[in-house]
């Protein structure tokens, strides 16, 4: 692909179907070895508290926060289904875009209908690395202070 916005789409459908289809294990691979990913609360972010629902500074605790989900968690089954939209994206250099979306997330738990999960923004940091575009930043922003369920999965 060439055009970077088309390339910047198919990083955020490969994320997305990632964590909602499988292989989680392979989700990791969208982040640069030094990547921050996050998971924080509009009201955190407003106020510029700094905690954080979940927070992996390099690709290494991104790859644990997977294992542990793949193989460590004890939840009830579930499903995750992702919708991302209005994905813009504005260059901060040689191969290196600012990147915003927004995303809804939905939960399906066994035994019950599906409901909304979360809903918020994306505000990413994207970088050509080895000629693949991965995630240098990726800052979950959800509007709502918190979640209704455990907080397993990435947003």
């Amino acid at each position: 692909m060439s055009d970077p916005i088309l390339e910047i789409q198919a990083l955020y459908t490969r994320y997305a179907d990632l964590i909602d289809e499988g292989p989680l294990a392979e989700w990791p691979t969208l982040f640069t070895e030094d990547a921050i990913f996050k998971i924080v609360t509009r009201e955190n972010v407003d106020r510029g508290w700094a905690l954080a629902l979940m927070s992996c500074d390099s690709r290494a605790a991104i790859e644990d926060r997977a294992y542990a989900i793949e193989n460590l968690s004890m939840t009830i089954p579930r499903r995750y289904r992702h919708l991302i939209s209005g994905i813009a994206a504005a260059p901060r250099g040689a191969d290196k875009w600012n990147a915003t979306a927004n995303f809804a997330v939905f939960e399906t738990i066994e035994g019950q209908p599906t409901a909304a999960f979360a809903a918020g923004r994306y505000k990413d940091v994207i970088v050509r690395e080895n000629g693949t575009l991965r995630f240098k930043e990726k800052i979950s922003i959800t509007d709502a202070a918190s979640i209704k369920n455990s907080l397993v999965f990435p947003l």
